[in-house]
């Protein structure tokens, strides 16, 4: 799907893009958005352009060259975006193209970050001067929006910190599911917050006759140090709780080691006095005494009790 926008005195509109006038409306536009184009749409554009948009197997190489050059197209940025399915965090690669007359950017997967975009721009909230200003705004709106990604895990921490530590008969292999939710989320947002980081550091090389986009970027790139000590302090929070619930998970199977063990030492004397007189042996004095019977009851009950008194005294239980 292909959604043109154009800058009309100074604010970002989205404009129609009638069948029979595409070139006229693609030529007018400062910035093509194609969500998943079809065939159609991608030979219609490549033929404009004159050049190939690149495959998905191209966006999502990891390497430096591959990621961030210049071509005769325009400017190549490959920057990772905070994707949700499933109630799970992914990662998403947009390829963006900045052109001498445009911003182009080819993206797989729906982004809360251009969903987000769209919306202001149809009430009017994007002020933007040219296509270079307007990449520079996605990038601002995309730390914000990672940092509003953090907050909601720092919060879903606490929820988990009550879950483990303050709270009564809990359940903890449930807690250790969400810690490692999370941890991976965290993750990916750091993951994110370093791309980014890339992104704008290689931008900067190519904005210097801009000095208003160079200062800008530079307080991108201090949101994302700001941003990236916020993630290391979550995995510390996030480490100590997964410490502390294998912890509680340990002392509870201990205590049921521990009911077992002695339960065995318990019933081990009185198993061992009718162990002997179980035997089938022919010669045993005390099965011929008229108190043999009770004798040995009140020996194995006795042979019980005193190692769990034993053990009560010593304060092992």
């Amino acid at each position: 799907m292909l959604r043109l926008f154009n800058i009309d005195k100074g604010m970002l509109k989205e404009q129609a893009l009638p069948e029979d006038l595409f070139e006229q409306a693609v030529a007018k536009a400062a910035w093509i958005d194609a969500h998943e184009p079809s065939d159609d749409e991608r030979t219609q554009l490549q033929a404009f352009l004159s050049t190939e948009l690149p495959e998905s197997d191209d966006v999502e190489e990891i390497e430096f060259s591959a990621r961030y050059f210049i071509d005769a197209t325009g400017i190549h940025v490959r920057s990772l975006f905070l994707a949700q399915s499933e109630g799970r965090h992914n990662t998403v690669t947009v390829a963006f193209i900045l052109q001498n007359e445009r911003l182009i950017t080819l993206r797989e997967g729906e982004l809360a970050d251009f969903r987000l975009l769209r919306m202001r721009v149809r009430r009017g909230q994007i002020k933007v001067h040219t296509h270079q200003h307007l990449l520079v705004i996605m990038f601002e709106q995309k730390v914000e929006n990672l940092a509003d990604a953090l907050e909601d895990i720092h919060r879903e921490l606490e929820d988990v910190s009550y879950l483990v530590l303050e709270e009564i008969d809990s359940d903890l292999e449930d807690a250790i599911d969400l810690l490692a939710k999370l941890e991976d989320s965290n993750g990916k947002i750091r993951l994110c917050l370093l791309d980014t980081q890339r992104s704008i550091s290689f931008l900067q090389k190519h904005l210097r006759k801009s000095p208003e986009l160079q200062e800008t970027a530079k307080e991108i790139i201090r949101d994302v140090d700001t941003l990236m000590s916020h993630t290391t302090f979550l995995f510390e929070k996030i480490n100590f709780l997964m410490d502390s619930t294998q912890g509680f998970i340990n002392i509870a199977q201990n205590k049921i080691i521990k009911i077992f063990s002695i339960a065995a030492v318990v019933f081990l004397p009185p198993t061992l006095v009718a162990s002997i007189y179980g035997m089938n042996f022919q010669y045993m004095p005390e099965l011929n005494l008229r108190l043999g019977y009770p004798g040995a009851l009140f020996l194995m009950v006795l042979s019980g009790i005193a190692p769990y008194w034993i053990f009560k005294r010593k304060g092992w239980l």
